[in-house]
């Protein structure tokens, strides 16, 4: 075969292998293709359904959003009608009281035309015994000047002397009367106002001591607390302030303090630690911050919660958190804060009653102990330490006064200060209000027997009606009549100065003059 046979044999070999190699390659692209466009219509189809799905769960959502919102603007609705009703049936409360009222007037503007006509009537009586007694009169003129052989000028001064004294004596006697009748009616109607205060405000009183006692889950966490070598309960007592007492009571820590707010930190922190389970020196300081931040917050929502309660708007932040810090203070065991809330619904009620500026009266009485939440940081009674306070906050000069006012260390000079001294007392002196130590009351009672013997010509002494009244004997050769007076008003005095105490003292000086003889 020649050689150009061959090659153009291997020229239509190579045509034809380079033409089957292009068909192969040609097929393969084309599956490739086809298998890229089916994963693509894979993809597009899971996109699809994952956004349908997407957007089923979205409207889902959207529809609990606005079930929530409809719940919601439900209950707003309800609270709402709820206050709407409240405040329709205190409008109808408030209605009924001025009817009640205006058929009051009516009964006393009746009962005054009644005495009036009965007073006419009288003055007729009178008026005739009058002219009766000028013929009277006329007569023993007449004849004292036939019998005494006087002039009539003479007759007639023996008269009107005479007449003058018996008119001395009846006025007298009247304006006694009316005094009385006047005192007895003023002693009524304040006993009136006071019990309708008190009916209407009946507050709860919790009495605090100085242990708060934390309960354990086993005896066993008794020696976590402690510590190696005493370590954890030596950070606990620095870091806080307070005493931890881990006795044999069963499980049960005792945390002492004469700080109500150190106490609550300290049982916040410990509490905290028992539920964390890790009790060490770096994490009793982290706990006890962190219970001071509670106690701080506690704090301010006890404030805020006062002035809602009481209705009071606009006072300082720092006195609204001052004011919550009485929640940790007591006096007599009586808890401060729910006597500051109980003066100022008293002190308002009263002040309705009266005529006299409500919301003063309120706002007064919720701030007139604030003095006692800072007076173991600053020197100074809580009278003078509440009223720097609220001037520093700029409060009104007028609220100002009924705190200076409340214990008399200033005179009160608006109705509201007496308003606030009064409902201060009623508090203090609800029974179950104030309590004390039996170790207190028996030092008490003899000191008030101590100070009443200590003065000259007392013969007894007792102190009676749980140290509210003190009774006193004095030997009537020593002391007079006039004596007892100066006495009493001396051991009054002697009392204010030397003691502390609730309420009020009676001191009470009896003296008795026997006279004995014997019929032989």
């Amino acid at each position: 075969m020649s050689p150009l046979w061959i090659i153009l044999a291997a020229v239509v070999g190579l045509a034809i292998g380079g033409f089957a190699g292009y068909m192969y390659r040609k097929d393969g692209t084309e599956k490739k293709i086809g298998r890229t466009e089916e994963y693509a219509r894979h993809l597009y189809d899971d996109a699809v359904k994952k956004a349908d799905e997407y957007k089923k769960e979205k409207i889902l959502e959207a529809k609990e959003e606005i079930l929530k919102a409809k719940a919601e603007n439900d209950r707003e609705k309800a609270e709402n009608d709820k206050e709407m009703r409240e405040r329709r049936a205190e409008v109808q409360r408030s209605e009924r009281r001025i009817v009640q009222r205006e058929e009051s007037l009516d009964k006393k503007a009746d009962n005054l035309d009644a005495r009036e006509q009965s007073l006419n009537k009288k003055a007729e009586d009178i008026q005739k015994e009058l002219d009766a007694a000028e013929a009277a009169h006329q007569r023993q003129e007449e004849e004292l000047t036939r019998i005494a052989s006087l002039t009539q000028e003479e007759a007639r001064q023996i008269i009107m002397d005479r007449v003058v004294k018996e008119a001395y004596h009846d006025a007298a006697a009247s304006v006694k009367e009316i005094e009385q009748n006047a005192k007895d009616e003023g002693e009524k109607k304040a006993r009136n106002i006071i019990a309708l205060a008190i009916q209407r405000c009946a507050a709860d009183h919790v009495a605090e001591t100085t242990v708060s006692v934390i309960n354990l889950p086993n005896d066993d966490m008794k020696g976590r607390i402690i510590g190696r070598e005493g370590r954890n309960i030596r950070a606990l007592e620095t870091a806080t302030g307070v005493d931890l007492i881990i006795d044999d009571t069963p499980e049960a820590v005792i945390v002492s303090a004469f700080d109500p707010v150190r106490r609550e930190v300290a049982r916040l922190a410990v509490e905290h630690l028992i539920m964390d389970g890790r009790i060490h020196p770096a994490r009793i300081e982290e706990m006890v911050e962190k219970a001071r931040k509670d106690v701080d917050t506690q704090i301010r929502e006890a404030g805020e919660n006062a002035c809602f309660e009481t209705g009071i708007n606009g006072l300082h932040h720092e006195l609204v958190k001052t004011l919550g810090r009485l929640k940790y203070r007591t006096s007599y065991g009586q808890n401060v804060l729910k006597h500051s809330i109980e003066v100022s619904h008293l002190a308002g009620l009263m002040a309705a009653e009266l005529g006299a500026d409500v919301q003063l009266a309120k706002r007064a009485g919720l701030l007139h102990d604030i003095g006692k939440a800072i007076d173991h940081e600053q020197e100074g009674t809580h009278v003078s330490l509440g009223v720097e306070l609220a001037r520093k906050y700029h409060e009104n000069p007028a609220v100002v006064h009924c705190i200076a006012a409340h214990h008399n260390d200033v005179e009160p000079q608006t109705v509201e200060a007496v308003l606030v001294q009064a409902a201060d007392a009623i508090s203090a002196a609800r029974p179950g209000a104030r309590r004390e130590s039996l170790e207190n009351y028996i030092k008490r009672l003899e000191k008030l027997e101590e100070i009443a013997t200590s003065f000259d010509g007392v013969e007894k002494c007792y102190a009676i009606q749980s140290g509210r009244e003190v009774r006193i004997m004095v030997k009537p050769e020593d002391i007079t009549d006039e004596g007892t007076r100066v006495l009493a008003r001396e051991v009054a005095k002697r009392i204010e100065k030397e003691m502390e105490y609730p309420g009020q003292i009676r001191v009470n000086v009896i003296r008795e003059t026997r006279a004995t003889d014997y019929a032989k």
